[in-house]
């Protein structure tokens, strides 16, 4: 849609409000046995499993794959009675270099890949690299696109410039989906939070993301829960859904059960499934299965029992 200015102009955050109401979400509800075991392994199927590393090979990348078609130990679900529920990673998330090792590990998996571009992480390259990197991880075999933004345009509040910018990265997308990465640890305000993730959802985002993971601070439960509320402020008057991915920082099974309540709380059920809800994270993958084997012989096991590949 075109950028409506007054609408993003309108949009104020009470900083100590959203604080303390996120601080709520996590303790609010509880989830245990059985029951947490299934909300776990929901979130198994939500995870982006990473790889972005500058030391990545061919056979780190079929490793990766080998885990995101089975990323919970086969005795664990057939204790655990999910044996036949055919658990996926929701896709895998490379550099665009290895995409194609991606493509062809996962086969007919029905996986999708994901490929990080425009300059990730800093989205600092020449704007028509940036446009030219979609189009080639595209090309390659990328079903998903995870671009980032110029974040001097939220700083100098240039929001024409970002919607221009993002709606170009989304017509080079194609048929692709596009994960818009909007970097909350580096806009300074939960002001800039809101106004940036409605901005982009009016170029034409498919989900917005939280973080690069290799800012100084990543996903927390403040900034998600804006997020998520400018998801469903936009999706009232819209009438269409944006998914949300958190990503950097969650590295356990009760950070994500956090996150799923808030998504429960403030989205509705749509939002726990993998088409409107992402995490991205690699080492989360180990401490949920830590967690399930735990529900399913009443013993915790040491954690290189759980290896990513």
């Amino acid at each position: 849609m075109a950028l409506d200015l007054g609408w993003i102009e309108e949009l104020r955050v009470d900083r100590s409000a959203a604080e303390r109401r996120a601080a709520t979400i996590p303790v609010r509800r509880s989830v245990k046995k059985a029951w947490q075991a299934a909300w776990l392994l929901k979130a198994v199927s939500c995870i982006d499993l990473t790889a972005l590393n500058g030391d990545d090979t061919p056979g780190r990348i079929r490793r990766l794959c080998d885990k995101a078609r089975n990323p919970v130990r086969a005795d664990v679900l057939a204790e655990l009675g999910a044996y036949d529920l055919s658990i996926t990673v929701g896709a895998v998330c490379v550099y665009h270099e290895m995409i194609g090792y991606a493509v062809e590990a996962l086969g007919d998996s029905g996986i999708p890949v994901a490929a990080v571009s425009t300059g990730f992480p800093a989205g600092l390259s020449a704007y028509e690299t940036r446009l030219r990197e979609i189009e080639v991880s595209v090309a390659a075999g990328a079903h998903e696109i995870d671009i980032v933004i110029s974040r001097r345009h939220v700083l100098e509040g240039n929001w024409q410039a970002l919607h221009e910018e993002v709606s170009a990265f989304r017509e080079a997308c194609g048929e692709a989906h596009m994960k818009t990465i909007i970097a909350t640890g580096e806009l300074g305000t939960l002001t800039n939070v809101a106004r940036t993730s409605m901005v982009c959802m009016m170029a034409g985002a498919d989900f917005i993301k939280t973080s690069t993971g290799m800012e100084g601070v990543n996903a927390t439960m403040p900034v998600s829960l804006i997020m998520a509320r400018m998801i469903r402020d936009y999706g009232a008057r819209m009438g269409c859904r944006i998914g949300f991915k958190p990503a950097g920082g969650i590295r356990t099974a009760k950070q994500v059960l956090g996150y799923q309540m808030l998504m429960k709380e403030e989205l509705g059920r749509p939002w726990l499934d993998a088409d409107l809800l992402r995490f991205g994270a690699s080492s989360l993958l180990a401490d949920i299965e830590r967690q399930l084997e735990h529900q399913a012989s009443g013993r915790y096991a040491a954690g290189h029992r759980q290896p990513l590949g």
